[in-house]
């Protein structure tokens, strides 16, 4: 098993309180507290929620915050929630969840009812224009030849949708992985890259997503 996946499989443990957890990868986005841009602004990045309990969810995703640090995120399913950061990992962290225990009721059931529905629409990968990686993680070299590790939320043949600490300008050329590309569009929490050659449907992620 590669490191990547053991650190995803490590946020399994760090939330024991009862009732409702299951394990997911479904996509979100956060800001933390004291995470801002030139302006002062909040930045946005993407990530992906990986365990959910009404208590806590554990988030992989391209940077980390300090322990105790407030997190704002909306994941897909669940709306805005809101907490702290409580463990801190390499590629990702667990937050806390802040909710009255009506809210946390209400969370609970929308987790309980994913947890019976998140299979059911699964198809065939083979078929599917855009792949959702297992592993999420994977590096870019930037075009000054720094290399950094980043979160592919997902890819095709022709591109992929990044999120990472650095946003290259619209335009900049780099590679994903092994897969050379070109940046063609920003979004909340990432951005689009268009890859310079249509790859195989059969080799893609395997040469995108790179240790």
């Amino acid at each position: 098993m590669s490191r990547n996946l053991t650190e995803l499989n490590d946020f399994l443990i760090v939330e024991r309180r009862p009732g409702v957890r299951i394990i997911v990868n479904i996509a979100g986005r956060f800001s933390l507290a004291n995470r801002r841009n030139a302006q002062g602004d909040r930045r946005v990045f993407a990530c992906r929620a990986v365990n959910l309990s009404p208590h806590a969810i554990a988030l992989a995703s391209p940077v980390s915050g300090k322990a105790g640090e407030r997190v704002m995120a909306h994941i897909d399913h669940l709306g805005k929630l809101e907490g702290a950061v409580l463990r801190v990992l390499e590629r990702g962290f667990v937050m806390s969840v802040a909710a009255s225990e009506e809210e946390r009721e209400k969370l609970a059931v929308k987790i309980e009812w994913l947890g019976k529905n998140k299979d059911h629409d699964a198809s065939d990968r083979r078929f599917d224009k855009r792949i959702v990686p297992v592993n999420p993680y994977s590096w870019m070299i930037l075009p000054d030849g720094c290399r950094e590790t980043c979160l592919v939320l997902d890819l095709s043949v022709s591109g992929a949708a990044i999120s990472a600490d650095t946003v290259p300008e619209i335009g900049a050329v780099l590679a994903v992985g092994m897969v050379e590309g070109r940046v063609v569009r920003h979004f909340d929490g990432g951005f689009a890259v268009e890859f310079i050659q249509s790859q195989s449907r059969d080799t893609v992620e395997a040469m995108v997503i790179r240790e």
